[in-house]
């Protein structure tokens, strides 16, 4: 079964004839998430009032769209994989945290709204040809049994390493790397 994508459209599973070897870079092959050296962990924030780790779970799959700076696009354009993990983070709430798990279900692709004049999200610059903002689509996979919250991550900051960007002053980024053992340790705090 492979799943595919085309044009923005849903990911729809399919069966594929067997045939000779396909190049097409839009069909990849769904693998079982895995700790390997290969798939790599991302820290995805969102405000629970826009959407949630319920909204997620309530429609399985959701477009990533509104990501409006550079580095964070660049993080899903260059980095992110089909099924990498990510940490599912509510931001500007009582009690910020992390709250859920989730898959990267699609590559990145252009994000529809930055050429919907009424989105909030439109950019006036940029064009179909030449789109300047990408999304991913992301999967629901579980919520946690209790918020990870900030402090408690913080408390532990000197553990995850001053790479963490989620830790280091001044970083406001909605979309974070995540190192497999920084992954593992903030699981393991659940």
């Amino acid at each position: 079964v492979h799943r595919s994508r085309h044009r923005g459209l849903p990911l729809r599973a399919v069966r594929l004839i067997p045939q000779p070897r396909c190049d097409c870079p839009r069909i990849r092959t769904l693998r079982a998430p895995r700790m390997t050296a290969r798939r790599r962990y991302w820290l995805m924030k969102s405000e629970p009032d826009t959407f949630s780790i319920d909204d997620l779970e309530r429609v399985r799959t959701e477009p990533w769209n509104g990501v409006r700076n550079y580095q964070a696009r660049n993080y899903m354009r260059d980095g992110m994989k089909v099924g990498d993990g990510v940490l599912f983070y509510h931001s500007n709430t009582a009690v910020p945290g992390i709250v859920g798990l989730a898959t990267i279900a699609a590559e990145a692709y252009p994000d529809p709204t930055q050429f919907d004049p009424k989105s909030d999200y439109y950019d006036a610059k940029s064009t179909r040809e030449d789109p300047r903002w990408l999304l991913v689509d992301v999967a629901f996979e579980r919520k946690l049994s209790r918020t990870i919250a900030l402090d408690e991550i913080k408390a532990r900051a000197e553990e995850l390493g001053e790479d963490f960007a989620l830790t280091r002053r001044g970083n406001r980024l909605s979309v974070l790397p995540v190192s497999a053992a920084q992954w593992k340790l903030l699981l393991a705090m659940e």
